[in-house]
């Protein structure tokens, strides 16, 4: 009885509210009703399990099911590791390298970020997924990874079933008119019969099932392939955004410098082998991480303070005109605002006429940016920052967008 109440702590029962979740439930239901549906009309309908091949396909969809859940609660329950609370480098210099987190009191070791969502620094973070309600980084990477490989290959078994079921107990009951198409639900043509009839029902059920494999498999297929293309390069998708703006900086400035990826080993094999390993545990310990030969233990830390820098210098200042409430799509904002929401989890601030803003990207009828507080009016916020209309703000006219390049830099004319 003690080992029981030692495994089952206190906060792994708080883990479970991470089910409470439209993610997890969404992604559970499909799960419960490809598999369910796949197995029934396996053994009533298609498959029975008194043939030998009945009997292996109804093992093989237990075992896809199994793996498939396996897979997800591990990437959902273990999560990605987080920074502990507090760390710094082991040699204090090189924190000039690192940006500091506020929120967690924390320097930001290589490669982790900072997730609004979990509200702590992640290690290695590639993105917040609200299917498993978690972060994908260091420690599930390879289950959830593992888990977009097996969803797809379980759901397209399952397609299998529900089109196979389908055309046997239709087959030679389709009767072809000039102008209608009847079809006979009345009878089954297996022998021996079945002892549930192939209705109407299970003909819907079976048909609505087919379509959530179908669009699982491509849908997460197509999440496969992109996590597979950036693992095999060693990246996270942050990483691979911040490759693409270090490019932008070095081509928007003229620098004759070119930005090198530090921690791609030059084998897709060895970059492979970051991610997944024989005993499920990923190397290192989420906070060092080996380099190119080429490349400084800090290179791309190094490069996110330059855009950082780069980013406060081609922010622009706007001032609210007229009070915004922060809903997603809003009414009386217009017809072009409300139907161009944009389409992220990234919040939207609530404005006050007479505030400031600092914007530091947007679209055409929306902006994102940062407001500047008073730090006497709101005490311990560290950030407020979201997307805003754009008809809400006008641009300062004293403050318009700096010709300014960041110290070493040249501009792009």
């Amino acid at each position: 009885m003690g080992t029981f109440c030692s495994v089952v702590k206190f906060e792994n029962l708080q883990e479970l509210k991470r089910l409470c979740h439209w993610g997890p439930i969404i992604a559970l239901g499909v799960i419960a009703i490809c598999s369910t549906m796949a197995m029934i009309d396996s053994v009533l309908w298609y498959w029975p399990l008194h043939t030998t091949g009945g009997s292996v396909n109804f093992i093989m969809l237990i075992n896809w099911t199994v793996m498939i859940l396996y897979n997800y609660f591990n990437a959902m329950f273990v999560g990605p590791g987080f920074v502990p609370l507090g760390w710094k480098p082991k040699n204090s210099q090189d924190s000039v390298y690192l940006q500091y987190c506020k929120v967690c009191q924390a320097y930001k070791a290589p490669r982790s970020h900072h997730c609004r969502k979990c509200n702590r620094c992640v290690m290695k973070m590639d993105h917040h997924c609200p299917w498993i309600n978690n972060c994908c980084g260091y420690q599930n990477h390879a289950s959830f990874t593992l888990f977009l490989l097996l969803a797809p290959l379980g759901c397209i078994h399952a397609a299998f079933i529900f089109v196979m079921t389908m055309y046997t107990q239709l087959y030679n009951r389709l009767s072809f008119g000039w102008n209608t198409v009847k079809i006979d639900m009345s009878a089954t043509r297996r022998d021996p019969l079945p002892i549930i009839p192939f209705g109407l029902a299970a003909f819907a059920a079976t048909l609505f099932a087919l379509g959530l494999a179908l669009g699982t498999t491509i849908a997460v297929g197509m999440l496969f392939f992109i996590q597979m293309k950036i693992i095999l390069r060693n990246k996270t998708s942050i990483e691979s955004w911040i490759e693409e703006k270090a490019k932008d900086r070095i081509q928007y400035y003229q620098l004759d410098d070119d930005f090198v990826f530090p921690y791609d080993m030059g084998s897709r094999w060895k970059n492979f082998k970051q991610v997944f390993t024989w005993s499920g545990v990923p190397e290192g310990d989420g906070l060092d991480w080996p380099v190119r030969e080429d490349c400084h233990q800090y290179s791309l830390t190094i490069e996110q303070l330059k855009q950082k820098a780069d980013k406060r210098v081609r922010s622009v200042r706007y001032k609210v005109i007229e009070d915004y409430s922060g809903t997603c799509c809003p009414l009386n904002r217009g017809i072009k605002t409300f139907f161009t929401s944009p389409c992220t989890e990234e919040p939207r601030i609530r404005l006050q006429k007479g505030e400031f803003i600092l914007a530091t990207r947007g679209l055409r009828y929306w902006l994102y940016g940062d407001k500047i507080l008073d730090d006497s009016v709101l005490e311990g916020v560290s950030r407020i920052r979201g997307w805003f209309p754009r008809n809400c703000v006008e641009k300062c006219p004293c403050d318009t967008e700096t010709d300014q390049a960041p110290e070493g830099e040249k501009k792009n004319r």
